[in-house]
């Protein structure tokens, strides 16, 4: 059984208020939903000042996933470490790991937009050491014992619920960012299906003394849609894949490596390509018995709201059940 993902970014480029409070009461609905069917984790991550209302606060997104639901797990990936007040964060993580019971994945990246750090009044010529200062912190905090930060003794206090301190990996596509998580001890999420980073951070990880893991993409890992009909929704809703894919091609340099990376200019282009995929319930199986995830974007580019329903409950009621049929669980 696949490990199965269902991502959130909230994104409506033509989004009124109104519009957009549907859009994310419709994405709690769904979490529920998705709750009770055995899917693993809803994804989400944060940008900021984007035209298109991505998603700027995955943690208070977080909040209101896990008030609707009592078993999924939610995975940020991304937060931008150095743009987080490093004990603010710890306090904010640390609440929602109680709230959840230990439901909430960190991935911390430094990020690629220098337009985000400049919004934000951040240095970004000193982002590497705002993230080491940040996940230093972070761990030094969840201890609940005192600690010296910026010249003065600090106490962080609640503490968390998952022992040693919560779910937190350090993301990235760079040999530093290995380095980094390799001499903190800290998991690694590459940002694409990079074997030689891993192998890295293994040798970084012996070097250090500590044990680490790796939690990578796939070599293939394809953004899915359900549906019957891929042509007609292809026809009639392929622009909206298209906007996602032009906006986070727009933002990635050719040093930037991702595992979603698209160079697509038409939504032909874009169905080649196979970066986002709209597939039948059957295809959706056969993946599921080959890849080791599925990744569901259901309201991808300002999708419409009924569309994204539509596309969760074949998964739910068409796909998953044969992806269980194996006797397994989600994950296993």
């Amino acid at each position: 059984m696949p490990f199965t993902v269902v991502r959130f970014n909230l994104v409506d480029p033509h989004a009124t208020p109104e519009s957009l409070a549907e859009r994310y009461r419709a994405a709690l609905d769904m979490a529920a939903y998705l709750d009770e069917q055995g899917v693993d984790t809803v994804q989400t991550e944060e940008h900021h000042g984007a035209e298109n209302n991505w998603l700027p606060s995955p943690f208070a997104f977080a909040a209101g996933v896990f008030g609707a639901t009592r078993r999924i797990a939610v995975t940020v990936s991304a937060i931008i470490g150095p743009l987080h007040d490093p004990l603010r964060l710890a306090e904010e993580i640390a609440v929602l790991d109680l709230m959840s019971r230990g439901r909430l994945v960190t991935v911390a990246g430094i990020g690629y937009r220098p337009e985000e750090y400049e919004a934000l009044g951040v240095d970004w010529g000193r982002r590497g050491k705002l993230q080491d200062l940040l996940l230093e912190t972070l761990l030094r905090a969840w201890t609940g014992e005192p600690f010296t930060y910026q010249g003065r003794t600090v106490r962080v206090t609640p503490r968390p619920y998952t022992r040693p301190h919560p779910l937190l990996l350090v993301g990235g596509s760079s040999r530093a960012a290995a380095r980094r998580a390799a001499r903190l001890g800290l998991p690694l999420f590459p940002s694409a299906h990079l074997p030689e980073l891993a192998t890295y951070y293994t040798e970084r990880c012996a070097e250090y003394g500590t044990e680490g893991w790796t939690m990578m993409p796939g070599e293939e890992t394809p953004l899915l849609h359900l549906s019957e009909d891929p042509d007609r929704t292809w026809a009639e809703y392929g622009e909206h894949f298209l906007h996602e894919a032009r906006t986070y091609a727009s933002w990635q340099s050719k040093d930037i490596t991702s595992a979603v990376r698209s160079g697509a200019s038409t939504v032909a282009e874009l169905r080649a390509e196979g970066v986002y995929r709209i597939v039948t319930p059957d295809e959706c199986v056969a993946l599921g018995q080959r890849l080791e995830s599925l990744v569901f974007h259901p309201l991808c580019g300002g999708m419409p709201v009924e569309e994204g329903w539509r596309s969760m409950r074949l998964l739910c009621e068409s796909a998953l059940p044969r992806l269980k049929a194996s006797g397994q669980e989600p994950g296993q």
